[in-house]
């Protein structure tokens, strides 16, 4: 996320003071600002995750309406057989689609594992090596 962006879902002054600003005009304003600050950093991936949803749910209707359409017969015997043909063709390519792209995301998924893995790696070394002054204190 740019963090130089003047409005950012965060406290700082300029969301305080729209904030307070939208509760003087209207106070739905001044909700929803509010609203914005506290949750804005998961409306990324709420946005994704709904967008993976109705991908999903309109992959099964595009399925369903293929399945109906092909089944009508036009007459034409030679059309029939390559329509069909071609359908099957493109079943196909979008079958070898949907399966690239889950390779593709199980790749995104294991670099994002391995990189948090290396950063969590690399901060447990520096805390290893830390001289024995520098250890934070922590009061139970």
């Amino acid at each position: 996320m740019n963090q130089s962006a003047l409005i950012r879902p965060e406290w700082t002054p300029a969301t305080i003071a729209l904030m307070v600003l939208g509760f003087i005009v209207f106070w739905p304003l001044g909700l929803a600002m509010l609203a914005y600050i506290i949750f804005g950093d998961r409306l990324r991936g709420f946005k994704r995750d709904a967008n993976d949803r109705a991908d999903k749910w309109f992959a099964g209707c595009r399925k369903a309406s293929r399945r109906y359409n092909t089944h009508f017969s036009t007459g034409n015997v030679a059309f029939d057989d390559w329509r069909k043909a071609e359908l099957d063709r493109l079943d196909e390519e979008r079958r070898k689609l949907d399966e690239m792209r889950e390779d593709f995301d199980a790749y995104a998924r294991e670099l994002r594992r391995a990189k948090d893995q290396e950063e969590f790696d690399r901060f447990m070394r520096e805390r290893k090596n830390r001289p024995a002054g520098d250890q934070p204190v922590v009061d139970v």
